[in-house]
């Protein structure tokens, strides 16, 4: 069975129709890889499965559950994380205080379980415990913007280009670090640096002018040039 389902959504914002019929699944345990050119309605469709912006028509299922009607924090209640393309941090809070918001209010020992994993996995993070989070790095509160998604006990982050703004080094540093989330939770990914997202992406759909055009196994799309070329404009 597939966690998240998206079955031909259509989305609008004001006038213009961006999203004209998006369909794709999520499996569990996986990262599914959105690509696509800029303006094609990657983040519209990431915004839309999170009701930030409602959609017009089609459904969203999460683990079988209707949830494209739903308001926002009823979407983040069943489950889904999402970590927006300019971080969302709190600028004037630190780091300790970011995560402590995002954290479930009974905090029990798996939530500190959680919290302890993903510092673990991002250390700069514990180093700088107390510095607010306008004044870290780029790479900082990208990683702080993960590790806030995943401490909130989610079964699913939604991850909108994290590898935009970054010196090459961190991209990698941040792209193990998502391949390292999925041995924890499912990953659904927007990302236009297509040879960091195809290393450790499982599944891929490509999203052109508002619809999916194709989709299948990662292997399937290293081994298609001309599709590469095609949508992504890589040779």
């Amino acid at each position: 069975m597939m966690l998240l389902n998206v079955e031909g959504i259509e989305t609008y914002i004001g006038q213009y129709h961006i999203l004209q019929g998006v369909s794709f699944s999520v499996a569990p345990g996986e990262i599914t890889v959105l690509f696509g050119r800029n303006g094609a309605g990657k983040t519209t469709t990431l915004r839309s499965i999170m009701g930030l912006t409602p959609i017009s028509g089609g459904r969203i299922t999460f683990r079988g559950e209707q949830i494209g009607t739903l308001p926002t924090y009823a979407v983040a209640r069943k489950g889904i994380g999402y970590v927006p393309e300019d971080q969302g941090l709190f600028p004037d809070l630190t780091i300790e205080e970011n995560l402590r918001l995002a954290m479930p209010a009974a905090r029990n020992e798996a939530a500190l379980e959680r919290r302890e994993w993903i510092l673990e996995l991002f250390p700069d993070l514990k180093t700088f415990w107390t510095r607010k989070s306008g004044h870290l790095s780029g790479g900082q509160k990208q990683m702080l913007a993960i590790a806030r998604a995943y401490v909130g006990d989610n079964e699913l982050l939604l991850i909108d280009e994290p590898s935009k703004g970054l010196a090459p080094i961190m991209v990698e540093k941040v792209m193990q670090s998502i391949e390292q989330i999925k041995k924890k939770t499912t990953v659904l990914l927007v990302e236009q640096n297509y040879f960091m997202a195809s290393t450790i992406g499982d599944r891929y759909f490509i999203v052109d002018e508002g619809r999916v055009v194709t989709g299948g196994p990662m292997k399937q799309l290293k081994e298609d040039p001309d599709t590469r070329k095609r949508y992504l404009g890589i040779a």
